[in-house]
């Protein structure tokens, strides 16, 4: 498959091994309930992959350390990339790492700033073999307390929805951008039991099992619903060929946001958007404002 193929493919499709395809459709067909706990054993652990040439600059440049969370119980890797005091906060989504951003991260040292990040639980160079979207949440707060203060935040994917609720909730930022974030948590579990070729009721009965396992609607971190109380300029970035996250979630957080403003971009789909000049200028451009 070529490069062009795979933008087109989901992410989560493109890594799930067959064996696990094969387990979920045995499991749909025996009983929707247990695949929907199979499903959910999935949902929570990352999918690993070889860090790419373009991120290795990144990772050999900066300054490397583990840190322990103990409100998690989780130890995570920090990167901290140049040495200027304006610092921007950079956030991976799901099955990323602390480098994803790194061709951000590179313009932003050119114009003065340096950048933290991390690869959260199960993901990158941090231990574990699954997570949750707390432990992004927590990872940000506990960041902020002793890295930080930061001048601005940037988030991929789940990344961006992590940044919208820490917003919400205190982080103090001047500037927030995120990129190919998801609006609802359910049309995430929707999208994922599709990706694991399972049908409707196993995706309704896995979003229900989530909301009672941590006791409240997972549609509370909803990117719509965070963005109702962030009060920043928030800059949102979405592709309209971005086949793992509709690009209707964009007008949805859009709509909610206080200072939004919309960028939308065309064929660089889920992830070749990071990379992509123009919109990196933008970014810097709207973060310099």
């Amino acid at each position: 498959m070529n490069q062009v193929d795979k933008d087109l493919v989901p992410v989560q499709a493109l890594l799930l091994p067959k064996s696990i395809l094969y387990t979920g459709k045995v499991l749909n067909w025996i009983s929707p309930f247990l695949a929907s706990r199979f499903a959910a054993r999935m949902f929570l652990t990352p999918f690993s992959y070889t860090m790419p040439d373009r991120e290795k600059a990144m990772y050999e440049k900066s300054k490397k350390e583990r840190i322990r969370i103990d409100k998690i119980n989780r130890e995570i890797m920090v990167y901290n990339y140049g040495e200027s005091n304006k610092k921007i906060l950079l956030v991976h989504g799901w099955s990323g790492s602390g480098t994803q951003l790194s061709k951000i991260a590179d313009q932003l040292l050119k114009n003065g700033y340096s950048t933290v990040s991390f690869d959260a639980p199960a993901h990158g160079q941090s231990k574990g073999k699954r997570t949750i979207l707390p432990h992004f949440l927590e990872t940000v707060y506990h960041l902020e307390k002793t890295h930080g203060p930061f001048e601005a935040a940037i988030g991929h994917s789940l990344g961006g929805m992590s940044l919208l609720r820490t917003t919400k909730n205190g982080l103090n930022i001047k500037r927030l951008v995120i990129i190919g974030t998801a609006n609802s948590i359910t049309a995430v579990t929707q999208d994922f039991a599709n990706n694991l070729q399972l049908d409707k009721k196993v995706a309704t009965l896995l979003k229900s099992y989530f909301d009672k396992r941590y006791g409240e609607d997972l549609n509370n971190y909803s990117g719509a619903i965070s963005a109702k109380g962030v009060k920043v300029p928030t800059l949102v970035i979405h592709d309209l060929n971005d086949v793992d996250v509709h690009y209707s979630a964009a007008h949805e957080i859009i709509e909610e946001l206080e200072q939004g403003q919309l960028l939308l971009t065309e064929n660089l789909g889920h992830r070749k958007v990071l990379g992509d000049k123009k919109v990196i200028s933008k970014i810097i451009n709207f973060i310099l404002e």
